[in-house]
């Protein structure tokens, strides 16, 4: 293969990752972009401004640091996504940028990769069907096969917790996830099933300092079944700048 034709296949797998990235995420910075793909800030300006040429993305200062880039219409058909058009909300540009560190950290581990694990995204959990009125939707779900790792087979419930909410609320969450039996988009008579095994072997909760404290307090109200809640430091690249 020519080197021409190399980086053009290389050009191609890196849009192909950093739109169906961005899609997932409803959108991301720069340097959190940057970092995907690794590439410069110089290189990934350069990047978005062909995506922009191309009607693909479109990029803007929502909050302070880097600029955000999210996909057009055009951008979410090319990578077969049905998801509305929109810029990430503001009121949850924070969050965005909290779990889409969390994504980065753990995929660029040696077991992701290895372990052929699949990131599941809150936007496809809800485009699966629209949720029930008090349903809750983790932040992603984390699938691995059963590649002979000592968690291969399971599906982890992955929650970013910024800020604290009361130790009544999330210990309803940390119930919710623990005994859900079925799919997002089931039947509700279907998501909390008696006797079936629980859809989430365990959840982990990446959280700042001020919501970790929370999330231990809500953790003890679960006995010997606390050891499937996993507290974790959100990574030091989740908040905004």
């Amino acid at each position: 293969m020519s080197t021409r034709a190399s980086r053009s296949t290389a050009g191609t797998a890196r849009t192909t990752t950093g739109l169906v990235f961005i899609a997932d995420m409803y959108g991301v910075q720069l340097d959190q972009l940057a970092q995907l793909l690794s590439l410069t800030s110089r290189q990934a300006r350069a990047l978005v401004s062909r995506w922009r040429s191309a009607g693909l993305a479109e990029s803007g200062v929502l909050s302070t640091g880097p600029p955000w880039i999210w996909l057009t219409r055009q951008g979410l058909r090319a990578c077969g996504f049905g998801y509305p058009e929109a810029p990430p909300a503001l009121s949850r540009l924070a969050h965005i940028r909290a779990v889409a560190a969390v994504r980065l950290a753990l995929e660029a581990t040696p077991e992701y990769r290895t372990g052929d694990a699949h990131w599941r995204s809150e936007r496809h959990l809800r485009a699966r069907g629209r949720p029930g009125r008090h349903e809750h939707l983790p932040d992603a779900e984390v699938h691995w096969p059963d590649t002979g790792l000592p968690w291969g087979g399971e599906c982890w419930a992955i929650e970013a917790e910024l800020t604290p909410k009361t130790v009544t609320r999330t210990t309803a969450i940390m119930r919710e996830l623990l005994t859900r039996t079925g799919d997002y988009g089931c039947p509700a008579a279907e998501a909390h099933v008696p006797g079936m095994p629980p859809r989430h072997s365990r959840a982990v909760y990446l959280c700042s300092p001020a919501a970790g404290g929370v999330v231990l307090r809500a953790r003890q109200a679960f006995g010997n079944a606390a050891n499937r809640i996993e507290v974790r430091p959100l990574p030091a690249s989740a908040l905004l700048a």
